[in-house]
């Protein structure tokens, strides 16, 4: 996923490191023994985790929106995007369109006009993504909104043509999975609440057959409000890499 990179693995290691002790992780290995030199099995269609939930509807690409990827990104920070006339600044989805893993938040943080999560929200995700082998460079970070609506949070009077937006842009992407962090992220692609939806695999089914295995978690910025989740949210974190061990790119 590209482009060569200059990473100080000291401090993403440290990183990683400072985010599983906050998570009260405290041993590094599990009680029951793994054959991490087995080859993998084949995916079963039906696994017990995607059972648990009732797959969501397909998503169909609406005539109003751009049907590649490419000029889908582009006229989503243009001036015909909804939030265009809120006349805040628009902040683009980053890293790479194919990326296998996408990452779903509500909105720009208040100190952050020019890239999603920034700010002390931002240093707790990049930890978060340190702590298990990724960074921005190899994740797809998209936002339902993207500006930041003047009150912070998702309005209720846009909330259908923003999720609208938010399934027909991950349909597009098509990643192997998506973790949606927060409530308005959640309800864009899940229909509910975080607190509903945790703690199982959800399919999101897109036009052609593929699927996308959904985890969701609580933002970073509920994580630095309420820490004691942030044991919670390691597990929805270990839940997201479980199915990637031992596949290759």
């Amino acid at each position: 996923m590209g482009a060569d990179q200059t990473i100080d693995w000291h401090a993403a290691a440290a990183s990683a490191l400072e985010w599983w002790r906050d998570a009260g992780v405290d041993v590094l290995v599990g009680d029951d023994p793994f054959d991490w030199l087995a080859a993998e099995g084949p995916v079963a269609v039906a696994s017990p985790l995607l059972a648990a939930s009732p797959p969501a509807a397909p998503v169909a690409p609406t005539a109003a929106m751009p049907a590649a990827i490419a000029d889908f990104l582009a006229w989503r920070i243009a001036e015909t995007a909804p939030e265009a006339e809120w006349r805040v600044p628009i902040v683009a989805a980053s890293g790479p369109a194919d990326a296998d893993l996408m990452i779903l938040i509500d909105c720009p943080e208040r100190d952050s006009a020019d890239s999603l999560l920034g700010g002390a929200a931002g240093r707790l995700f990049d930890r978060m993504l340190a702590a298990i082998g990724r960074s921005r460079a190899d994740v797809h970070l998209a936002s339902v909104c993207a500006a930041r609506p003047t009150v912070g949070r998702m309005p209720r009077d846009m909330e259908a043509r923003l999720g609208e937006i938010a399934r027909h842009h991950a349909s597009l992407a098509a990643p192997r999975r998506l973790l949606v962090m927060g409530d308005a992220a959640s309800r864009a692609i899940l229909l509910a609440n975080v607190i509903e939806m945790r703690g199982r695999l959800h399919a999101l089914n897109h036009n052609g057959g593929k699927t996308t295995e959904v985890v969701a978690s609580f933002h970073p910025r509920m994580l630095l409000e309420r820490p004691a989740l942030k044991a919670e949210a390691w597990r929805d974190l270990q839940l997201l890499m479980a199915r990637t061990k031992g596949e290759e790119e």
